[in-house]
């Protein structure tokens, strides 16, 4: 009697739980309206520049500048929406309500106050109640709306927390989009590795991501328009106000405001901000400097219908794209992944590219500067294949000097890698939001510039050799009993200490706790998930 009290009550918690996390809604009780991007014109400063710049090109050519600094990513963006005439479109995985979010959002306020049309389109993995109520009070702007896309039911006050939500709908809500891209006027784009918060402006106080953008002009900006559109208006965006409570969002705003203002006043007192100032002349979009890099491009992207379950087809994905751009090399291979984690598939690919003189280097996190060390135990495996097969690898090093303690967990201090990107034979260039990892293949939604130019593709490169000299990252190597490197033996990381060689036999500038997780992760079978 007691057991099958048990198991009655049981299904009728299942039931509650279910029914409580359906939450993408089958019917639509709230105002969605279709929208798409504004046709360009040439009617503004910014945009009578842009124009000027691409009538020296031939037409089907688009420019780029390689954003490497993070906080010229930074400014880059503030005076490109300062410059704004009509519209502005957002995509992000993450958008925090941190000092560069809050400096990000008090300008598209204003922007949308002169009359431009915000659409801020967002992934809800990392919303809280602090960001959601940010952007409810945003979106109660007429100029402003604001969709969530695959969102959790937690913005309602009797919704599961995010955690519960996952266990019960882990198959659908493990599935998010994580592209980036920040669209003006349909004339102007920055697509890349960058979110929005502090962390990928270097103005966070412990951990900062090396990510790399590239803005662009030129007929490529209309393509991620088209792709921000599908998006938007794809059945798994919804309203901001969708989940809205029953709390007034147009006195919401009026409160946001000044909590805005005063937030900024206070960030432009900061160091940091002050650094920032003192590079804007020479680094800033909206002064017009800087070198512009020309080339054919287009811009390669996953459907919004790849989260869907029953409709995944490989059709839906970009990786064919970025397989056959990896299997062009004739020459060379140049690639960046934080999250690295090939298929058995895709280690064989690389080690056959290798064989045939493609000369083959990989830069990722070290398990010292990697925030994920359940990725580190998926990447790691395959080091030694990799090795023997004649691919480089180089792991990126935390700060210099700052060592992890014994029972630091789940961190990187100072320095983390966060760019993706990729040089074929000195020519093409892939830079955007996809890892080489089996998430951002099979699971998330990813997008991201092709381009062909020598030029960008030598500044990468540049970016690519700075970032693996010794003072910046451990070469891999197996090395042999009697210490030759003859591409079996013991796994050693190669770096210099004042000028001299040194050889490490162990994961460098890491603790035990960390040493532990990954182990851990090791024994699990999760590698389609990382």
């Amino acid at each position: 009697m007691r057991g099958s009290r048990l198991k009655a009550t049981l299904s009728v918690v299942l039931v509650l739980l279910l029914a409580a996390c359906s939450t993408l809604r089958d019917r639509e009780d709230f105002d969605k309206p279709h929208s798409v991007a504004v046709a360009p014109a040439v009617d503004t400063p910014s945009t009578q520049y842009i124009e000027s710049e691409q009538a020296k090109h031939e037409q089907h050519q688009s420019g780029f500048r390689l954003l490497t600094l993070s906080t010229n990513a930074l400014m880059s963006r503030i005076a490109i929406i300062d410059n704004a005439g009509h519209s502005l479109d957002l995509q992000y995985y993450i958008f925090r309500n941190d000092d560069t979010g809050r400096l990000v959002a008090q300008h598209l306020l204003k922007a949308a106050d002169r009359g431009v049309r915000v659409r801020l389109l967002l992934d809800d993995i990392t919303m809280d109640d602090g960001t959601t109520g940010m952007f409810d009070a945003l979106d109660a702007h007429e100029n402003i709306e604001v969709r969530l896309f695959n969102p959790f039911n937690t913005h309602k006050p009797t919704a599961l927390s995010k955690t519960m939500q996952m266990l019960v709908e882990f198959r659908r809500l493990n599935r998010r989009m994580h592209n980036k891209s920040f669209i003006a006027d349909n004339k102007v784009a920055i697509v890349g590795g960058r979110n929005i918060a502090d962390d990928y402006f270097d103005a966070d106080d412990k951990n900062n991501y090396r990510d790399l953008d590239l803005l662009a002009i030129g007929p490529v900006v209309q393509e991620s328009s088209r792709i921000f559109d599908a998006y938007w208006n794809d059945k798994a965006a919804f309203p901001v106000t969708a989940y809205r409570t029953t709390r007034d969002s147009k006195e919401d705003l009026a409160k946001l405001r000044p909590e805005l203002d005063q937030h900024v006043r206070a960030f432009a007192q900061s160091d940091y901000a002050q650094a920032v100032i003192e590079e804007l002349p020479d680094g800033a979009t909206a002064n017009r400097r800087g070198q512009w890099f020309w080339g054919s491009a287009v811009l390669i992207a996953d459907q919004p219908e790849k989260i869907e379950l029953d409709e995944d087809q490989p059709t839906l994905r970009m990786g064919a794209g970025m397989k056959a751009l990896i299997a062009a090399a004739k020459s060379e291979l140049l690639m960046i992944s934080p999250y690295f984690v090939p298929s058995e598939q895709d280690e064989k690919d690389l080690v056959a590219l290798a064989h045939r003189g493609v000369t083959t280097r990989i830069l990722t996190n070290s398990l010292a500067s990697t925030d994920q060390p359940a990725v580190h135990a998926g990447y790691s495996g395959h080091r030694r294949a990799l090795l023997a097969g004649g691919v480089q690898l180089y792991e990126l090093k935390p700060v210099a000097g700052v060592k992890q303690t014994r029972t630091q967990y789940a961190s990187a201090p100072g320095v983390s890698l966060h760019a993706k990107a990729l040089v074929v034979d000195g020519g093409l260039v892939f830079i955007g939001s996809m890892n080489m990892d089996q998430r951002s293949k099979l699971l998330n939604t990813e997008m991201g510039f092709v381009v062909d130019s020598p030029e960008l593709a030598k500044a990468v490169a540049d970016f690519f050799a700075t970032a693996t000299l010794p003072a910046n990252a451990y070469r891999l190597a197996l090395e042999a009993a009697d210490g030759s490197g003859g591409g079996s033996g013991q796994l050693v990381w190669i770096t210099s200490d004042d000028g001299k060689s040194v050889t490490l036999t162990k994961e460098p500038e890491v603790g035990l706790v960390k040493r532990a997780e990954v182990l851990l992760f090791k024994i699990l079978p999760i590698d389609s998930l990382l």
